[in-house]
Order: C-alpha cells, then sequence, then structure tokens
C-alpha cells in the first residue's frame, strides 16, 4: 500500500507554506520532490515523516495515519547533523540505538555500512577530522542503519566526488532493490533523472507538475541537437538560420523546432563534405522542464 499523501496544507501564520498536495508511491522506488528554495519541499518532508503537524488532508503509511510508531523512517536532511566531537562508532551506536537497535544488531549494521561506503577506518575518528565528502557519507549511514521501510534524503550527493557519488549511487539502488521506498530531493535534475520514475514539482507552495517523468516528456516535442563535427560549422548552423544556443570548440547544442531543421543541417554538412562524429536530436531536459515551471517569467 505505501505512502499516500491527500490534499495535504500547512500554513505558518499567514503564509502558506503547502498547498493542497497530492502524491502517491504504491512500490518500492524513488520518487523526486523538487522545486526551488522555500517551494515548500522541507515543510512536506516534515509533515510526512510526523515532525511537524499538518492543518489539513491526509498522510498515510500502508493505510495508517502517519504517526512515528506506524513509520519506521530515516532521514538524510539538507542541514547536516553530525555531532564534530565525539568519535563516529560512538554516535552511529547513539543514534541506533534511539532508532531500537540492540548493540549486537547495531554492531553488524554499522560495520556493513562503513564497509559498504569505505570509511571503515574511521570508525573511532571524530567526525570533524573526516572530509566534508566523508562526512556525509557518515550522515547516510544514520540515516539508513537501522533499516528504514521509508527513506527520505534531501540533497544526498553534496559535497561527494564523482568516485563517492557512484558509491552512493550503487547504495540506493541496493536499497531499492531491497524494497526500500525512497523520497529525493535534489536539485541536481540529473540525478533526479536518473533515478526518479515519478515526480512532482513544487512552485510557492502549489503542485505545478506531477506525474511519470517519462510520460512528462514524452508531451515535449524535440528542442534541441548536440552536434560535434571535426571543423567549425558556426557558419553553416547560421546559414540554415538556427540558433546555436552553447558551443564549446566543435561541439555545439543548436535550437530547433522540429527533427526536419535537424536532418537540414545534417544534408548541408555531408554535401559541403564535412564529418559529423556525433549528431543527436535531443527533447527538453528535466532541467529545461523545471526551468519552464517554476522560472520567473
Amino acid at each position: 500500500m505505501g505512502l499516500k499523501v491527500q490534499n495535504v496544507s500547512k500554513t505558518f501564520g499567514e503564509k502558506i507554506a503547502v498547498d493542497n498536495i497530492s502524491f502517491e508511491m504504491d512500490k518500492p522506488g524513488v520518487f523526486g520532490l523538487l522545486g526551488t528554495n522555500g517551494a515548500g519541499k522541507s515543510t512536506t518532508i516534515r509533515m510526512i515523516l510526523g515532525i511537524i503537524k499538518k492543518d489539513k488532508g491526509n498522510i498515510t503509511w500502508n493505510g495508517k495515519e502517519v504517526e512515528r510508531k506506524y513509520v519506521n523512517f530515516g532521514y538524510l536532511p539538507e542541514e547536516r547533523g553530525i555531532y564534530p566531537k565525539i568519535k563516529i562508532y560512538d554516535q552511529l551506536m547513539y543514534l541506533a540505538k534511539l532508532k531500537g537497535m540492540k548493540k549486537k544488531e547495531a554492531e553488524e549494521s554499522m560495520n556493513f555500512w562503513l564497509k559498504r561506503l569505505e570509511v571503515e577506518e574511521y570508525k573511532n575518528m571524530t567526525a570533524e577530522k573526516l572530509s566534508k565528502g566523508n562526512q556525509q557519507k557518515i550522515q547516510f549511514i544514520t540515516s539508513v542503519i537501522h533499516n528504514p521501510e521509508l527513506l527520505v534524503i534531501d540533497e544526498p550527493f553534496s559535497g561527494l566526488d564523482p568516485i563517492n557519488t557512484e558509491l552512493l549511487k550503487s547504495a540506493i539502488l541496493e536499497l531499492v532493490q531491497k524494497g526500500t521506498y525512497i523520497i529525493m530531493s535534489s536539485h541536481q535534475m540529473a540525478s533526479i533523472e536518473e533515478f526518479c520514475t515519478d515526480i512532482l514539482i513544487l512552485n510557492k507552495g502549489k503542485t505545478v507538475l506531477q506525474g511519470n517523468l517519462k510520460d512528462i516528456k514524452d508531451t515535449y516535442k524535440a528542442n534541441k541537437l548536440e552536434l560535434i563535427t571535426k571543423v567549425n560549422v558556426e557558419k553553416q548552423i547560421n546559414e540554415l538560420g538556427l540558433t546555436i544556443l552553447r558551443q564549446l570548440d566543435k561541439h555545439y547544442e543548436v535550437q530547433i523546432n522540429d527533427e526536419n531543421q535537424a536532418q537540414a543541417l545534417l544534408k548541408k554538412l555531408v554535401v559541403e563534405n564535412i564529418e559529423v562524429e556525433k549528431m543527436e536530436i535531443k527533447k527538453p531536459s528535466l532541467n529545461d522542464i523545471f526551468i519552464e515551471k517554476v522560472g520567473e517569467k
């Protein structure tokens, strides 16, 4: 049955933080909760986890109203919260016990995650001695050490280099395979596209777009052409009246209205005997769609 959010609203004084939003997760996976700063994402997350009370609507987990006793959840907030002066072992053990774990069970889970995220060498060090990226991995462990059914992760890849980003991504995918429901909030749209089947975009507390990401993207026509050539083709692109959106050496992103314009450019380059290394027609990315929906008009 999973998570169901129905017509939920929250106000603080005269400010409407969340305005009648609805969505659900009926199977394990990653759901993308998106929006600009101040859009209502954090308020929504805190209501789902029972940290703050909603004013209107219903939030249920497996058919029961959300209460701490019914939801075994994990939360990785955007604001980091590990203790700098305390050893990693001590604070992980403390937080695991707060979640009701026995010492042996907590140590087994702790050792698994420390090894899985390649930070076991820091077990007996204080957090302040770790790099920002390794602190982020420890923070992630605090959110999953107790094997939560529902996991909320806010900007999970913040501070991670590409190698550690891939390490954490693989761990998240493993959690999904094991049956974890995950809500991911991030400004890194590429990560949302990589993980999320369904999304919801908030703007000023209101839902401006939601649904299956593939279905959403299918409603958009191709509007960009990625082109890599052996020689500079700026002249040829301009001769067809096309606009270059970005150019780096001989790598171009060109705005098009339809695929016919892309074919016309390819034909022109072939006729002029210009070698094309790559040519790809693209639909708007999630980043493009996000800007369209919440950018200032």
